[in-house]
């Protein structure tokens, strides 16, 4: 097993039981306690943990991007109910932007259905998803590559994001707050999604519900900015009451 590869495992885990330790990774992946400590140098180093005696534990204020595959496992059974309640959201022949998270690859894996789309994504998974689709019209911004969260960000990418107009955007966040608004991890994700928002007429986030009374680093938007909120469980009185003087509508599956 590469370095590489091992170290996205030991990430995953870190992020389901928010703590390792070094003993139990050495036994699990038959490698010395000494190339895990290296290996839990880099995350730390990387952001991604905070190493702790015997083990580390997960850095959740954090403001580097997980890497796909990781970010991929955590919560798909909240995803795809978000995704299937977006479903319905969406009309054909809309013009639609996907920003490039997790939860909207599964939003793009749930409405190949529709007819005569038109999507614009910075997200090369959602590009690939979509690319046998046809009849749809799939935008992509320029920009740069970043691999690990395979999406395309910078100056170019948000410049081109603002030449569009669209009828919805659906994007998600790391944080949702009453008082800090809607968050980020870093400024460079965090400004495509102000360009998207700015882009359209009517704002979907979509959040699940491990989301909520978090803030991350960077704003995105206030809360008066989205005007429905998609999650897979219901929200608690308080959020509910909020919502409603907020004038945002609050979606989730039935029956919760």
């Amino acid at each position: 097993m590469l370095a590489a590869e091992r170290r996205n495992l030991i990430l995953e885990k870190v992020h389901e039981n928010k703590k390792v330790i070094v003993s139990e990774l050495s036994r699990e992946f038959d490698v010395s306690e000494e190339t895990i400590r290296r290996d839990l140098d880099k995350l730390e180093e990387d952001g991604h943990v905070i190493k702790s005696y015997g083990g580390a534990i997960l850095n959740d204020k954090g403001s580097i991007d997980l890497p796909f595959n990781v970010r991929w496992k955590a919560n798909t059974q909240g995803k795809q109910e978000i995704a299937q309640i977006i479903n319905g959201e969406i009309e054909d022949g809309e013009h639609i932007m996907l920003d490039a998270s997790t939860t909207a690859v599964f939003i793009a894996k749930h409405i190949k259905q529709k007819r005569h789309l038109t999507v614009i994504t910075n997200s090369i998974e959602i590009l690939l998803e979509l690319s046998d689709v046809p009849g749809w019209d799939i935008i992509a911004p320029g920009g740069r590559l970043q691999a690990g969260s395979m999406s395309l960000l910078g100056k170019r990418a948000a410049d081109s994001i603002n030449a569009y107009h669209v009828d919805k955007v659906f994007f998600s966040c790391k944080g949702i707050d009453l008082e800090n608004g809607v968050t980020d991890g870093n400024d460079e994700t965090g400004g495509i999604k102000q360009n998207m928002i700015a882009a359209a007429e009517k704002v979907y986030l979509a959040v699940d519900s491990s989301k909520f009374g978090k803030t991350a680093l960077s704003k995105i938007c206030s809360l008066p900015k989205v005007d429905v909120i998609v999650t897979d469980k219901k929200p608690d009185e308080y959020w509910m009451e909020m919502f409603g003087k907020a004038g945002i509508a609050c979606l989730y599956p039935v029956g919760q």
